[in-house]
């Protein structure tokens, strides 16, 4: 990769929903595309606060969609979940491809353990409207996060993050609803410096755990330097009710941070419109 010419597009969509353009692939991360409304009566049921800020017609083409999880609805919400069916490709874990693959759709549905990847040219794999548009070489690899205290991990579900990497294309990580740094740590030791990290952030929280289930704002901050990432995008920080640090958090928590690449190290990204992110 020629770090100076290099860039992703992201256009975010709202909470963990955004559209991430990268190396000619055009991946929609964790699909929410429901109105407002709360998902059940009981004391943690999770309430979403305001509509996409894009429609999902007016994203134009996608290729897959990137599920980190697909039991909480702040992550694969129902009309997502219906749309993301629709698409050539959905990845996700492996208990949520096997549920999602009871659901219909058209969709080619892939589950993938930590650290397993798929070529993302090879048709056979992917699908040829996927591969067709993904370079040489490209891979995806699902990676380990851990969705809040170790002892809640049975009741939170398996969740993964993502590594996409491509030669002369930008490294990019999606952490998914990792919140722990020590994850990070161990993927910066297993894969290296990345280009770009797309963190979850938000400290999301439930009234009877007493911990938060996604980064922090001072552990995103972490999560990035220990990457040693050229450029962060920061998502999961809005639209929901159970997300306890907004923007604003990220804002100053990483304010003076510099990219190598020029600016500031946590990118600009405003809700609903496209945004070229230099790397």
């Amino acid at each position: 990769m020629n770090p100076s010419s290099a860039s992703i597009a992201v256009t975010v969509v709202g909470g963990p929903t955004a559209l991430l353009e990268w190396a000619g692939l055009r991946l929609l991360l964790d699909p929410t595309f429901d109105e407002p409304q709360r998902y059940g009566d009981h004391p943690d049921a999770l309430e979403k606060t305001a509509a996409p800020a894009v429609a999902f017609d007016a994203l134009g083409r996608i290729d897959a969609a990137l599920v980190s999880h697909h039991h909480h609805e702040d992550n694969l919400d129902h009309r997502g979940r219906d749309l993301a069916l629709t698409l050539p490709l959905v990845v996700t874990t492996p208990v949520g491809a096997q549920d999602l693959g009871t659901r219909g759709g058209t969709a080619r549905i892939i589950g993938l353990a930590d650290d397993e990847g798929i070529a993302l040219d090879d048709p056979g794999v992917v699908g040829t409207a996927v591969a067709s548009h993904a370079p040489a070489g490209a891979r995806l690899v699902a990676l380990a996060a851990q969705h809040g205290p170790d002892e809640w991990a049975e009741r939170l579900g398996p969740v993964c993050g993502f590594l996409l990497s491509a030669p002369g294309h930008p490294t990019v990580y999606v952490s998914g609803d990792n919140s722990e740094v020590a994850v990070v740590e161990a993927i910066a030791a297993r894969h290296g410096r990345v280009d770009a990290a797309i963190l979850f952030a938000g400290a999301a929280r439930v009234d009877d755990i007493d911990a938060p289930l996604t980064l922090t704002a001072e552990r995103a901050r972490a999560a990035a330097l220990v990457l040693g990432a050229r450029r962060v995008v920061g998502l999961h920080v809005d639209q929901w009710t159970h997300f306890s640090e907004g923007r604003d958090a990220l804002e100053r928590e990483f304010a003076g941070l510099e990219s190598p690449a020029g600016g500031t190290l946590l990118a600009p990204t405003p809700l609903g419109v496209r945004t070229e992110v230099a790397l």
